[in-house]
């Protein structure tokens, strides 16, 4: 009996340590519909865009799972604030079973819609990144997919750490880093009351889209839908369809993309 008892112990350690290496360095990809029903959402697109993605598992009636949320996307709308739409947030419930209605309410009415997207099944997220406590709080960032921070007993002294993550994924998908394939990307001019081109020059020919969005990611226009172009291009657009604000051009080529920061004054 005692032989059985002690592999059991050990057989649950080599399981729990197998999850927390998961944790420690691999995202579990998802691309689903949102509890509004309203979009897909694919997180490797997103991490492959450059962007810093938060995730957030949750308890039904957990009342320490909304304040670190909160924390987190107030951090998020100031990173926003200067990286228009670079950082996105999900928010699951820990198991299977709690229902898609009650995700997207317990996201609204605890105040995090701003940032947080509310999904369901989180049940097989909740055992990769390996959460035992409530909440489970994942950071990830990078075209390599990797967990930038994880956590199942977040405290606020952890918001600096995760904003400096967060920076440092940013200052490595600066404008500079192109694509390849790509020689340059120019908006002009910037601030825009009018009108706006769209330098582009490609070393090779690529299957090129330009779309526009808003601060919270919200694709707002669509300047060109998956041309074909080789060499040297400028793109008109007229901002005046756009309310005056700060906006991201985004350029995808050949499924790699990269953004500008658009200012559009009337």
């Amino acid at each position: 009996m005692k032989s059985v008892y002690s592999k059991s112990i050990v057989i649950l350690v080599l399981v729990f340590s197998s999850l927390l290496a998961k944790a420690q360095y691999t995202a579990m990809d998802f691309n689903k519909m949102d509890c509004n029903g309203t979009d897909t959402h694919h997180l490797f697109a997103d991490l492959d865009s450059g962007k810093a993605v938060l995730l957030h598992f949750f308890m039904p009636n957990c009342g320490s799972c909304p304040p670190p949320a909160r924390v987190l996307q107030n951090m998020a709308n100031g990173i926003n604030a200067m990286h228009p739409g670079m950082v996105k947030g999900y928010a699951f419930p820990y198991n299977n079973s709690t229902t898609c209605s009650y995700s997207a309410t317990w996201v609204s009415s605890n105040g995090l819609s701003t940032i947080y997207t509310p999904m369901d099944s989180g049940a097989a997220g909740v055992a990769n990144y390996g959460g035992f406590g409530m909440p489970t709080v994942v950071v990830l960032g990078g075209m390599d997919h990797r967990v930038l921070f994880v956590s199942q007993s977040f405290s606020s002294a952890d918001t600096s750490a995760i904003k400096d993550s967060i920076m440092g994924l940013m200052s490595t998908t600066a404008i500079n880093e192109l694509p390849k394939g790509v020689s340059s990307f120019k908006v002009f001019p910037n601030p825009a009351v009018d009108n706006i081109s769209i330098d582009l020059a490609l070393t090779e020919s690529g299957n090129v889209s330009i779309d526009i969005a808003d601060v919270t990611g919200k694709q707002v226009a669509v300047v060109m839908n998956g041309q074909s172009i080789n060499g040297h291009t400028v793109v008109p657009f007229n901002t005046r369809q756009l309310s005056a604000g700060t906006y991201v051009i985004r350029l995808m080529v050949n499924n790699k993309s990269i953004s500008q920061k658009l200012t559009v004054t009337h």
